[in-house]
């Protein structure tokens, strides 16, 4: 397996030159971010998580985990390594100062996440559902409770779960079952959760575990949902860890990928009730779970850019070594990465990861405006930007996470299919990706229903028109050739999405969820062209200002034309499917599968 390497000048440009930290840095509360600090941060990231988590990704996924007399026992090659990562202060780093957190922008933050993510997948999982968490008490809960877990979550001391489904519920939390029982100033919580992303763990002192479940009498389906604090265990009078709560792992799951995260079955109320706190109102559970699971989106997606840069890294180092074959103008056998064939698979892998990288990185830049503006109208603004992007940044960079993975192997050939490259566990624990925290198709759904049709494409139309800005300025630059086909693109998006509100009207009700994945991929697809574009822009810029990473810059223009050539394409075959509608696909009776 090949060592992993923090793509830094990749993440300074973007974050400098590209998404305009010195604009975020004059926010209030982020006054003492700048340039050098975020090089800084990142130079040291870059050195801690290539040289004390990465070595651990392989190793971990091989020895997996367990349950044993009722608590879950991890991977003995992460010992010890996430009480470094908190006493590091790396959880802390875009955490309110209000409770201990370092205040850094979200924009420096999503860097260090991406890093720790290529490094060991597994182990970055447990405190980016500890975010979650994090988002969740942060907006909805009672200052009481605030300050009493939020310290501990942001610092790392602590971590925390979600538990939303159940088996018999998957995706429709409509049918959860398990249930509250009001007890003086608490809740008695019983009943079963499945796939709760490292549910047990001996790392910390205390998990905090974020429930949804039913009160008595509350009403059927997703209206009588409530989400309640349920601590592993129940804090003393000081604030402090005392007595274990009633919940406990069943069991582990034996999954594709990501082996050293423990996804846990955990029991509430085998033993007479795990102790529970209501956060906000009973009922309202369901748009507080929203808070999380928009966070966990986002973070999903970067997890997928994070996939793709570890497989791209895997897959050049082993184009560089692997001899074979003779190549045009070349005398003697050559390293494979002189092939056509080979280059074609490393450019497609190099500029979709890039692509997937801004795109997601573009999110969490809107959400530092969205967080720390004093303006209600540029709040409003940032927030319709990250709630469009969202299912875009979510679907788009898992699917990128994937596809690379799997080129990844192929450029392995038949050692892309041995364990011991490495290869094949990129591809093992990229599979998820698209899946959890909504499986793509879900996104899509959100995208056509919660987005477009509820403002009937108002959000969509700001974006484009405010990217179609950035063409103007590429093309100003000399950049046609790369402004002109997303135009064109943009033109495809514009039509779908009025077809798409034509056929609402008429359709019968098949047609939105027939639909809906073209449409997303076709503009996802297209707004990251876009944000590739503007990439080229800052390139450009820093060419034409004589700087010294004239390589750096010359090969960022040339990963974009690429993308503009090989990928973009793609939104005139999702345009045409799109718009032949669902008749074909629904046209084969349930009885001939």
């Amino acid at each position: 397996m090949t060592d992993y390497t923090a793509p830094l000048d990749e993440m300074n440009f973007l974050v400098n030159d590209v998404l305009g930290i010195a604009d975020i840095a004059t926010l209030p509360g982020y006054e003492e971010c700048s340039s050098e600090l975020v090089e800084a941060i990142y130079s040291e990231a870059g050195r801690y998580f290539s040289e004390l988590i990465a070595p651990t990704n392989q190793s971990a996924d091989a020895e997996g985990c367990r349950v044993e007399d009722g608590a879950v026992i991890s991977a003995q090659s992460l010992d010890g390594l996430y009480q470094g990562f908190v006493a590091a202060g790396w959880p802390a780093l875009s955490g309110d100062p209000q409770y201990d957190g370092q205040g850094m922008p979200h924009l420096v933050g999503v860097g260090v996440e991406e890093m720790c993510q290529s490094a060991n997948l597994s182990f970055s999982l447990l405190p980016l559902l500890t975010k979650g968490v994090i988002t969740a008490i942060e907006r909805f809960a009672s200052d009481e409770q605030k300050a009493t877990y939020l310290p501990q979550l942001i610092s790392g001391e602590w971590t925390g779960t979600m538990n939303l489904t159940e088996s018999q519920a998957g995706t429709d939390l409509a049918a959860v079952r398990a249930k509250a029982v009001p007890v003086d100033d608490y809740y008695l919580i019983s009943g079963q959760k499945i796939f709760i992303t490292w549910g047990d763990h001996s790392y910390t002192d205390n998990i905090v575990h974020l429930v949804l479940a039913r009160t008595p009498g509350a009403p059927e389906g997703v209206k009588g949902i409530s989400l309640f604090i349920v601590p592993k265990f129940i804090l003393d009078a000081d604030g402090k860890p005392g007595q274990r709560n009633d919940v406990y792992p069943v069991s582990v799951e034996h999954k594709m990928g990501i082996h050293a995260s423990p996804t846990c079955v955990l029991s509430f109320g085998d033993n007479g009730g795990a102790e529970g706190y209501l956060i906000g109102n009973e009922n309202e559970g369901l748009s507080y779970m929203f808070a999380m699971m928009n966070h966990a989106r986002l973070a999903v997606g970067l997890q997928g850019v994070a996939i793709a840069e570890r497989a791209y890294q895997q897959a050049v180092s082993y184009a560089r070594d692997r001899v074979q074959g003779n190549a045009p103008g070349q005398s003697e056998r050559v390293a494979i990465i002189h092939h056509a064939d080979v280059r074609r698979m490393l450019m497609m892998m190099k500029s979709q990861t890039e692509a997937a990288r801004v795109l997601s990185y573009s999110a969490f830049a809107h959400w530092d405006y969205l967080s720390h503006s004093p303006d209600a109208e540029t709040r409003a603004y940032h927030q319709r930007r990250v709630d469009i992007l969202t299912p875009m940044v979510k679907a788009l960079s898992t699917e990128v996470g994937n596809e690379v993975a799997y080129i990844g192997v192929q450029v392995h050939g038949g050692m892309g299919f041995i364990e011991e490259t490495g290869a094949a566990q990129y591809m093992r624990d990229a599979r998820i990706l698209p899946i959890y925290e909504g499986t793509n198709g879900i996104q899509a759904l959100d995208l056509i229903g919660r987005k477009l049709l509820r403002d009937q494409g108002a959000a969509a139309s700001e974006l484009l028109a405010d990217l179609k800005q950035d063409l103007e300025c590429a093309k100003a630059l000399g950049l046609e050739h790369l402004a002109e086909p997303v135009f064109n693109s943009f033109e495809l998006c514009e039509q779908a999405i009025a077809f798409v509100f034509e056929q609402a009207r008429s359709s019968d009700a098949h047609f939105a969820g027939a639909v809906a994945f073209d449409l997303l991929s076709l503009i996802s697809n297209s707004v990251a062209a876009a944000l590739m574009v503007k990439s080229a822009i800052a390139a450009q810029q820093n060419l034409n200002a004589n700087s010294d990473q004239a390589l750096f810059y010359n090969t960022k223009l040339a990963t974009v034309q690429f993308y503009i050539d090989h990928v973009l394409p793609r939104t005139e075959a999702y345009f045409r499917s799109l718009k032949v509608g669902h008749a074909s696909t629904m046209a084969v009776a349930v009885e001939a599968f």
